[in-house]
């Protein structure tokens, strides 16, 4: 069986011990620390060492671990779900937001740039969800980005105290998260399953899930959320232009190597192809399933400034599916275009990727580079389709 993905390693079934679970999240923690720019089966955004992860935050990193299985009926809890995965809006599901639970705050998690605080929120069963929320000091309701990354990427960046320093400057406030059946959100399973396996439901899933996150942010009260913007990673940026096609709040867009247009994503993608289940995912009753859930298909729909970034040479997506996406992008979108990685780092390296979206909600309305414009690896700018060479 092939591996799920980099931090979480094969996905936990239920007749793994609790010991086992605890062993695999410390880990984690105890890796060695990364560069700036990860290079991993998507372009990886630049991010700081786990080396600076504080104590506290290391004991809260361990994975929650709810009761997979109903002790009454022995039946798995995730089969109990009544949600319609196919829908970008709740819909016909019935999910009901469960009381927050708030960590305990800790003096590691309070420095003097920033505040970081660690919220469990639930309306799915079987499926707690950690938030980790930070917020710049000295900033009465500053406006705020939710992070989403790749579906192999678990919860080590959001409590670097690195990489908050870096997403928490400028006054901007970030949230992050992980994925449906990403990292800790991956228990009591069939282990041939995984993200691509389930797609419906790990995007539709988590789309929903921006919602009800959204919706405890404004019962907080200390967040501007009339400024609100979403950065999402290869599955994370599909997921943050559907949920931003979904609701309305959602006012800027910032995708690096958005996942899209399902039949060859699904049929090319060598992070699909090493599934030996594969050829089970480009038949026509599991694309019908996705097709709703396509970023192709909504990104013409968005009013909102979206910045596309796209490496050539990340091969986790296609690309025919680089093309598809930049031919939907909506005219006020801004694509980006590198030859390789290190093109990305030496641009956006070092925190300044993040400046894009944090400029977007401290300015609300403020549109990007230009209708259709096409930045490319050496500097020079194009526009769509007049500088073929270098697109």
């Amino acid at each position: 069986m092939r591996s799920r993905n980099l931090f979480m390693g094969s996905p936990i079934s239920i007749v793994y011990s609790i010991v086992v679970l605890f062993s695999m999240a410390g880990a984690v923690v105890a890796q060695q620390a990364q560069p700036d720019v990860k290079p991993s089966s998507s372009a990886s955004a630049p991010t700081s060492s786990q080396a600076n992860v504080s104590p506290a935050a290391q004991d809260s990193s361990k994975p929650t671990l709810p009761p997979g299985i109903d002790p009454k009926t022995l039946r798995p809890l995730y089969e109990t779900i009544q949600e319609d995965w196919g829908s970008l809006t709740i819909g016909a599901s019935k999910l009901q937001p469960e009381e927050p639970l708030v960590a305990v705050a800790d003096a590691a998690d309070d420095t003097d740039t920033f505040t970081r605080t660690l919220v469990q929120v639930k309306w799915r069963p079987g499926d707690p969800i950690d938030l980790w929320i930070l917020r710049p000091k000295g900033v009465k309701k500053p406006p705020v980005v939710l992070y989403l990354y790749n579906y192999d990427q678990d919860t080590a960046r959001f409590r670097n105290d690195r990489w908050a320093a870096r997403v928490t400057s400028g006054g901007v406030a970030a949230v992050g998260f992980v994925s449906a059946l990403s990292g800790p959100r991956f228990h009591d399973r069939p282990m041939k399953q995984w993200f691509v396996s389930e797609l419906q439901e790990s995007v539709g899933s988590t789309v929903h899930d921006v919602k009800f996150i959204l919706d405890y942010l404004v019962q907080r009260g200390d967040l501007d959320m009339d400024r609100v913007g979403m950065f999402g990673e290869g599955s994370g940026g599909a997921i943050a232009v559907l949920a931003a096609a979904a609701d309305p709040r959602i006012k800027a867009v910032d995708a690096l190597e958005p996942w899209g247009d399902w039949p060859d994503f699904l049929a090319k993608s060598l992070e699909v192809q090493a599934d030996p289940d594969h050829a089970e995912y480009v038949k026509p009753e599991f694309l019908k399933k996705v097709a709703p859930l396509d970023p192709v298909k909504w990104l013409p729909e968005l009013k909102v400034p979206v910045r596309i970034l796209q490496v050539r040479q990340s091969d986790s997506t296609p690309i025919e599916c680089k093309e598809s996406i930049k031919a939907a992008a909506p005219k006020q979108a801004e694509v980006v275009r590198f030859e390789a990685i290190s093109d990305l780092t030496a641009r956006e390296g070092g925190g300044k990727l993040f400046a894009w979206i944090k400029a977007r909600v401290q300015e609300p309305g403020k549109p990007g580079a230009g209708p259709g414009s096409v930045s490319v690896a050496d500097g020079n700018t194009a526009q769509v389709g007049s500088n073929p060479s270098h697109q």
